[in-house]
């Protein structure tokens, strides 16, 4: 599965740490991240990841291209509720994407941990039919 993980600036030790306990999960997938995302988690893990650019920059929007083409299986997304973000366009487009395509989509710890614990089970693994279509 193609995963995409970031994190605004608030929440990326919460990324880091998410992806250091799921180490072992994750590294059985092809994984991405926005490129401010993806530099802490590479560093502190063993994971190897396609770094866009940063989202402000353009990466979220990359990971939505991806997300049109049916290139990209899940997100996690650890928003930072408290904060305004500049390019929150950009974000709401990424969650329509996903909506449309009818990708999961984590926006906090919580639910990243749920879904990669459903992956672990093989729960996602109808992803696989939809990318015969």
């Amino acid at each position: 599965m193609k995963i995409a993980l970031i994190a605004h600036d608030r929440m990326k030790e919460e990324i880091v740490n998410l992806s250091m306990a799921y180490e072992g999960i994750l590294s059985e997938h092809e994984l991405y991240a926005t490129g401010t995302t993806g530099l802490p988690i590479m560093e502190a893990t063993s994971l190897t990841l396609t770094r866009f650019l940063s989202g402000p920059l353009g990466g979220d929007q990359q990971i939505g291209a991806m997300i049109a083409r049916n290139e990209m299986d899940l997100i996690i997304f650890l928003r930072d509720p408290l904060t305004a973000q500049p390019h929150e366009p950009d974000i709401i487009a990424l969650l329509r994407l996903c909506d449309v395509h009818k990708i999961p989509f984590a926006t906090n710890l919580g639910t990243a941990e749920v879904l990669l614990k459903a992956l672990e089970r093989g729960e996602l693994s109808w992803r696989e039919i939809v990318h015969k279509e």
